[in-house]
């Protein structure tokens, strides 16, 4: 089952069916985060920019950090080195041992350094004023933890550290009013489904075992992914796509909902309006691109299921609704081309 690790999502909505393998090259990176690396902030900030405050996972995952030792070389064309873990915004447990590997471009480092999600578009403007190879040059970073138990989001800290130290990265947060589309219940107080607390269903340590049908889903009973905190997509039946998590909170499921294409025609990002506080379990399962031809004739294809927007609805009781908000924009203010090693 592939995850959602991100490299590139610039997909069109007429590649839906190939989701399931173009998923693997997603990131899922949340818009949640607040703070810059302190000292980049501090080097060029104009004094009159309000002080930007520190986000609940940063102060908890214990401030300022730094790798031990860590390189930074551009990619080899051709040989993408597969990340140690996916650079996602959920709090999966990442391998022990402290090491950190990881083949991309930097807005990717950014955003899994300050756990944040963009849209293309968010995305784009991030970097418009950026140097070219900003958006066209991966990197390949290899780096180690001071200790073998480091969390995901103290990784992150580092990361901060590392971008700031070595590729001169000063960053600030600005509040802007933009356009969003609020994830918000379709009945007050109603949840559909194929939306359940985390706590009403399989532990993150229980044990599932694939159908014996090589062409069903492999899920565990009742439909929901086997690993927790990672957003995931599948092949369903009649050639609809099943994509869910397990143990992942509304914010999470909001931010992941805003990078898939029936969601990106839009071009907003999507924010969460439940007023859902706990820790959940989702499985939406919707047919792409209805009656789309496909072979060389052109056929059309044998496919049944509901639409994105129906299944939002009857499966996990919510829906997408147009509307404005003050939301967190990064601002890069500076960026240099990394340091040797």
């Amino acid at each position: 089952m592939p995850t959602l690790i991100r490299c590139n999502r610039r997909f069109s909505s007429k590649s839906l069916r190939s989701l399931i393998s173009v998923v693997a090259l997603i990131a899922a990176i949340t818009a949640s985060s607040i703070s810059p690396h302190s000292r980049a902030q501090s080097a060029l900030a104009p004094a009159s920019r309000p002080p930007q405050l520190i986000p609940a996972w940063q102060a908890a995952a214990g401030g300022k950090m730094q790798f031990e030792v860590a390189s930074i070389r551009p990619s080899e064309p051709g040989k993408f080195v597969p990340p140690t873990f996916g650079l996602s915004i959920d709090d999966t447990p990442i391998p022990p041992g402290g090491n950190f590997t990881a083949d991309f471009k930097l807005p990717t480092y950014i955003e899994f350094a300050y756990k944040i999600m963009l849209t293309l578009k968010q995305e784009d403007a991030m970097v418009a004023h950026l140097p070219e190879w900003v958006g066209t040059q991966p990197f390949v970073i290899r780096a180690k933890a001071p200790t073998t138990d480091a969390t995901k989001d103290q990784m992150r800290l580092m990361m901060q550290s590392l971008l700031a130290d070595r590729f001169n990265l000063v960053v600030h947060y600005e509040t802007q009013e933009q356009s969003v589309l609020a994830l918000v219940l379709a009945k007050p107080g109603a949840m559909g489904p194929r939306l359940r607390p985390h706590v009403q269903g399989l532990a993150c340590n229980a044990k599932w075992t694939s159908p014996s049908d090589p062409t069903s889903p492999s899920v565990p009973p009742g439909g929901f992914m086997p690993i927790c905190g990672t957003f995931g997509a599948i092949n369903g039946p009649n050639h609809t796509i099943l994509f869910g998590a397990r143990n992942v909170t509304l914010q999470s499921i909001a931010a992941n909902l805003g990078i898939i294409p029936p969601v990106t025609q839009f071009g907003r990002p999507v924010v969460d309006r439940t007023a859902l506080d706990e820790r959940y379990d989702f499985s939406l399962n919707w047919l792409p691109d209805r009656g789309e031809p496909t072979g060389a004739a052109g056929a059309p294809l044998d496919a049944q299921g509901p639409t994105f927007d129906e299944a939002l609805r009857d499966q996990l009781g919510l829906k997408l609704k147009p509307t404005h908000a003050a939301i967190q924009i990064l601002v890069v203010d500076h960026v240099e081309q990394p340091s040797p090693n």
